[in-house]
């Protein structure tokens, strides 16, 4: 019987991109240290990422989305989303203290984890996965600070945002009443009913379940941070200040958003044009 020589398919190139620089974090620490004089994984070249597609929503799909959120637990964490373009860990990881209302402004200092467990069982519970250990611990930290000096910014509030933060505080201070003892005080701007964090994953589903609700096309979650982008693009925000309303590093990722707001320019240029210049009702007549 011949041996199958096929080579395995290749990882993801964004897998191997993301293992190619934790491993020359590493060794650069390796360096440093003085346990080896030079990182051989610098002379690795990383695969090139391929650009994921920018899909913003427009206006009036915002619009929708907002009046949807009405009525829901949390409903201004999409409206900070739509509006300041917070990532998910971003805004996940918010906490009052963050946030001054009556100056206008937020401060992102930190991101949301994903939780990882171990078993806490003293005898085996029969679960396969530590999170589903009904005595489940935890062994990550709720965040981790921001991982570059640009995503630590702060960010001036629209008033209709302070206002729904506002109502969002008083709605949150009644769950703490009627959770009472089970109330945990995490100071978390954006909390469960009990006032633990919220899990990525259910703010995830609740982005999807809004969607529909609205009766928008499927969308990632990162699509609300893109709409955010092209919005201050468009309004001719200076990019050096949409950088640091982004938390960008280099004005690359601006650069991204080009076509986009050049294309809506022109589309609201043929608008005017039509407007003013398409089908005249009667001919100029000339001065006497």
């Amino acid at each position: 019987m011949r041996e199958d020589t096929t080579p395995a398919e290749p990882a993801a190139a964004a897998t191997a991109h993301q293992a190619h620089r934790t491993i020359r974090a590493a060794l650069n620490e390796a360096v440093r240290r003085g346990h080896l004089t030079k990182n051989p994984a610098a002379l690795a070249k990383a695969p090139r990422l391929p650009e994921s597609e920018i899909e913003p929503y427009s206006v009036a799909e915002v619009q929708r989305l907002l009046v949807a959120t009405r009525g829901r637990r949390n409903s201004a964490r999409w409206a900070v989303a739509l509006s300041l373009g917070l990532r998910q860990g971003e805004a996940l990881g918010l906490r009052w203290s963050d946030v001054d209302l009556d100056a206008g402004t937020l401060t992102v200092r930190r991101g949301r984890q994903r939780p990882r467990w171990e078993h806490g069982c003293r005898s085996p519970c029969g679960r396969k996965h530590g999170g589903h250990c009904p005595d489940r611990r935890p062994i990550r930290a709720d965040t981790a600070e921001t991982k570059s000096r640009a995503g630590r910014r702060s960010i001036g509030l629209p008033d209709e945002l302070v206002a729904l933060l506002r109502k969002h505080r008083d709605e949150q201070d009644q769950e703490r009443v009627t959770a009472a003892q089970l109330w945990e005080d995490g100071d978390w701007l954006f909390a469960t009913p009990t006032g633990g964090p919220v899990n990525p994953r259910t703010d995830y589903d609740e982005w999807k379940r809004l969607l529909k609700l609205a009766g928008l096309r499927d969308g990632r979650l990162h699509d609300a941070r893109h709409t955010a982008a092209t919005v201050l693009l468009i309004l001719g925000v200076a990019e050096r200040a949409v950088m640091g309303i982004m938390g960008w590093s280099n004005s690359a990722m601006a650069a991204r958003y080009q076509h986009l707001t050049n294309q809506v320019r022109r589309d609201i240029a043929q608008r005017v044009g039509g407007l003013l210049w398409d089908n005249p009702t009667e001919d100029p007549k000339p001065d006497p």
